[in-house]
């Protein structure tokens, strides 16, 4: 009973998620107490930041103590040096295509649970907080303190990776581990849900 309501929690968070997605040129949104608490709700509010993280993090954990150390500090590294690529260059960062990309495949991986080694996790790692943290940097520049902005937007990364990748490590076999790869599976179809909304608003 237990894990059917759970299951429906991770659907509906995972439909709303992608119905909500925002566009390419949103902006950082203010909550009145600076650029670095800017920042972390910035990657609370973008479906696309937070679905990204969260499954990478839980691909991370699936694949071992190992590859999620790794994630845990590759992935806000990553995003900070993009961040700041894009907030130079913001023309480069109207990327909705390739970030939706990211975490539907994300979410993909974590669904088959694939068996991928460490170095595969890594260039998947890297490549999303690059690609991500350069879409942030263009939406970030507008409102200055790029600096502040995407280090709060960091910190909340290495946070909820920490958090989340930590707790899958230790999950037993059975159920538990299926519970994550359902959420991989609704964080993918949340991809596919903006890819729809993605060519909608194109037409």
């Amino acid at each position: 009973m237990a894990r059917n309501g759970l299951i429906a929690v991770l659907r509906v968070f995972a439909v709303v998620a992608g119905l909500t997605a925002q566009p390419a040129h949103a902006h950082l949104v203010e909550t009145g107490f600076g650029a670095f608490y800017d920042g972390i709700a910035h990657v609370a509010v973008t479906p696309a930041d937070l679905l990204v993280v969260v499954a990478l993090a839980l691909f991370a954990g699936q694949r071992g103590t190992r590859a999620a150390r790794f994630a845990l500090f590759a992935l806000p590294v990553a995003w900070f040096a993009g961040g700041f690529v894009g907030a130079r260059w913001p023309a480069m960062a109207a990327l909705p295509l390739l970030t939706t990309l990211s975490f539907a495949i994300a979410g993909a991986l974590v669904a088959l649970n694939a068996s991928v080694r460490d170095i595969g996790v890594a260039a998947l790692v890297v490549a999303a907080g690059l690609l991500h943290g350069l879409v942030n940097g263009a939406t970030m520049a507008p409102a200055g303190s790029v600096g502040l902005a995407l280090a709060g937007a960091v910190s909340a990364i290495f946070l909820l990776t920490a958090i989340l990748s930590a707790e899958v490590t230790t999950l037993p076999s059975g159920w538990p581990r299926v519970v994550v790869r359902v959420a991989g599976s609704w964080i993918a179809a949340s991809g596919l849900l903006m890819f729809g909304w993605l060519a909608r608003t194109a037409g």
